[in-house]
């Protein structure tokens, strides 16, 4: 069953970036929060947001703003606000017991086909579905924050959820223009967060042991690995990088483990090196709410450019 209203629980950053990208999808989307003062400040903050991009060309759907901004209505009641929903998309802080409290009211609420779904980061599903009725009908899809400039969502299935919840969930994700992956299986950090850690590992160790100064351990990255990694993954790139994985292997296995063996344990992230980035970091912007602000505006504004890139590229 394809759903034309779905229901986002949270009002918060990806709350809204949710209702956003739905509402871009043509759905119907009902926002729910426990104050009417958030939901009003959400919808302002929503409806500056696609003014904007409206402005730059850059909205993403065929509907224009206004027919996407009346397509979001919000509600501060939770059995109103999934009433009609055929999927309901979690956003609430990331505390295990607040959402599991929401997805046992919801599980008291809903009937056999609806798609309950969490936004969380890192929360393993058997954590947070496990003992509810509707169990079958529960699954992680996690965003990238923020979801209307970063399409990638993981789906990652509880042990006991229905294969065709996996299926239709990707086929939302699919239909509303994200770009979702498929775990066979729940894992710790999921797959985004295992890789965004390692790279973070080894950067606190090269940064901490003095090999390479913060801002320069960020331009590796940006002006680097990352320009690749925009485009292909780790494993297109061994691919073409020699004549194949097979040829990459042969080639460089050994130099590969050489130097994994030298990676040091786990960071503590704490220190004489957390002062070192910190300094480094707010000498180029300011930790300041302000500051901090523009920045990821003008993050985000990156990040428009260069999916719009990434669609003209692939339409060519």
């Amino acid at each position: 069953m394809e759903p034309s209203q779905v229901a986002i629980i949270g009002s918060g950053l990806i709350g809204r970036s949710w209702a956003m990208v739905f509402a871009a999808g043509g759905f119907k989307v009902k926002l729910y929060d426990i104050a009417q003062e958030q939901l009003t400040t959400a919808l302002e903050n929503i409806r500056k947001q696609m003014k904007e991009m409206e402005k730059l060309g850059v909205l993403k759907g065929s509907l224009n703003a206004e027919q996407q901004l009346a397509l979001i209505s919000v509600c501060t009641d939770l059995k109103a606000a999934v009433e009609g929903a055929t999927f309901i998309q979690e956003c609430t802080p990331e505390n295990l017991e607040l959402k599991k409290k929401i997805f046992g009211q919801l599980d008291l609420t809903v009937g056999d086909s609806v798609i309950l779904s969490s936004s969380t980061s890192c929360l393993l599903p058997s954590k947070l579905f496990t003992g509810l009725k509707h169990v079958k009908q529960c699954i992680v899809s996690h965003p990238v924050n923020p979801p209307y400039f970063v399409p990638l969502v993981e789906i990652v299935p509880h042990p006991e959820t229905d294969p065709s919840t996996t299926e239709r969930t990707y086929a939302l994700m699919k239909k509303i223009g994200q770009s979702p992956v498929k775990l066979n299986r729940e894992i710790e950090g999921f797959v985004l967060n295992r890789l965004q850690y390692a790279v973070i590992s080894e950067a606190w160790r090269l940064v901490g042991e003095g090999v390479i100064s913060p801002t320069d351990l960020d331009l590796v990255m940006s002006d680097g690995l990352g320009m690749r990694y925009a485009f292909i993954g780790p494993l297109e790139t061994m691919h073409l990088n020699a004549e194949g994985v097979s040829s990459y292997c042969e080639r460089y296995a050994e130099g590969m483990k050489r130097v994994l063996n030298t990676f040091g344990p786990v960071p503590e992230f704490s220190g004489e090196t957390v002062q070192k980035v910190n300094q480094a970091l707010s000498e180029k912007i300011p930790a300041v709410p302000k500051v901090l602000d523009a920045r990821r505006k003008w993050r985000d504004e990156c990040l428009t450019g260069l999916a719009k890139l990434k669609t003209q590229m692939k339409s060519d």
